[in-house]
């Protein structure tokens, strides 16, 4: 982020991590990319610098960073590899929910091995025929031999394929309610999907609940609390991080192009010299910077509790995320044809399109914030 809008010590932790995904991710992304996954290796290396559960208090745990630090390691870490953000995304949600409302027995279970990076969450909400309406879920729950039992498919489920444990989202006698389901509960089958376009190191899978009988406590939260409390913190978590993400891309991608428009020549002068390329790189320095501004506003508001949390983040990742598929189009465009060949470019311009359609699609960000526009505006 901007250092002039930093604190001293935000200003050393943006450092801090810029070296990190320098030196850790950046030589990997390419791999992680064109095979598909996330390795265990990557995720060790996240664990070791303790950021996973980065903002969980330094007492239970977790690396203690305020909102605004870890918008700046969401930012450095999807500067480098996307799907690794996502990683350390999804891996928070599941925890954040788990602290919030998880009982004492999970938390004990499964807060230590998740921060430590020996255990995988998923969070499981999305079903086939069920994505930005999330309470329209099938998947239904009910009492069976002191527990509940659990029936129905969840779909394009990140890190499905390595997960240990699941944050399952079920309708229970009309009551929206999450589970944390294990991956070795009987009935309970992952199918791998691949040849996604972007963030394809994200080991999404298809997970099948056939007869899943869960013991009581596995209830997170209460009967009735699981989209308007338990997943609506998650994803508004993981909206932040995608937001804050997505300026990373941005900025991969404006670094690439100045780099490249000024070792590039075309007639008789390097291609930053001509008006329509500046042009180029005038929106892609201004859209980046104001997009991240967005994403320093989010920071503070969550920081700070502000009522407007919520829809500042919400704003930070609608512009965020179109920035991104701009920065990244504009980038291939400039590359050329070596845009197109085996380039990072080539990767960014893939992953941004997928940061328009998780934690809330693009049309569904405006759609709530042409409603908090017309509150405002009616007061």
């Amino acid at each position: 982020m901007t250092p002039g809008y930093l604190t001293p010590d935000q200003a050393r932790q943006g450092a801090e991590f810029r070296a990190f995904a320098d030196r850790e991710l950046v030589p990997r992304a390419a791999g992680i990319d064109a095979g598909q996954a996330v390795t265990r290796e990557t995720i060790a290396v996240l664990a070791e610098h303790r950021y996973l559960g980065s903002a969980v208090p330094a007492e239970q745990g977790g690396g203690g960073l305020g909102m605004v630090a870890y918008g700046l390691l969401a930012e450095e870490i999807g500067r480098a590899c996307q799907s690794a953000r996502n990683f350390v995304a999804v891996q928070d949600m599941v925890v954040h929910s788990l602290l919030q409302w998880g009982s004492d027995g999970r938390r004990e279970r499964w807060l230590g091995p998740l921060l430590g990076g020996t255990a995988v969450a998923a969070f499981a909400l999305t079903e086939p025929g069920v994505g930005s309406d999330a309470g329209a879920v099938t998947t239904t729950a009910r009492p069976d031999r002191g527990g509940y039992r659990l029936d129905g498919t969840k779909k394009w489920i990140s890190f499905a394929q390595i997960a240990d444990v699941f944050l399952v989202f079920a309708d229970l006698d009309g009551k929206h309610t999450a589970f944390l389901v294990e991956r070795d509960t009987p009935g309970l089958s992952v199918a791998p999907i691949t040849g996604l376009l972007g963030l394809r190191g994200s080991l999404l899978g298809e997970i099948t609940l056939d007869g899943c009988v869960v013991p009581g406590d596995s209830i997170v939260g209460r009967p009735g609390l699981g989209l308007a409390f338990v997943a609506s913190g998650a994803l508004d978590l993981g909206r932040y991080s995608t937001a804050c993400g997505a300026v990373g891309l941005a900025e991969a991608c404006l670094r690439a192009c100045a780099t490249y428009t000024g070792e590039r020549a075309q007639y008789g002068t390097e291609i930053r010299n001509h008006q329509l390329v500046q042009a180029m790189l005038a929106d892609l320095v201004t859209d980046t910077t104001a997009a991240r501004l967005l994403c320093y506003q989010a920071g503070v508001s969550r920081e700070q509790g502000s009522v407007e949390a919520v829809n500042h983040t919400l704003m930070a990742k609608y512009r965020a995320s179109t920035v991104a598929v701009r920065a990244a189009s504009d980038a291939v465009q400039l590359h050329g044809a070596s845009g197109i060949g085996d380039s990072a470019v080539q990767r960014h311009y893939r992953d941004a399109k997928v940061l328009e359609i998780i934690e809330g699609t693009t049309q569904i960000q405006q759609t709530l914030l042409g409603q908090y526009a017309a509150r405002v505006g009616a007061r």
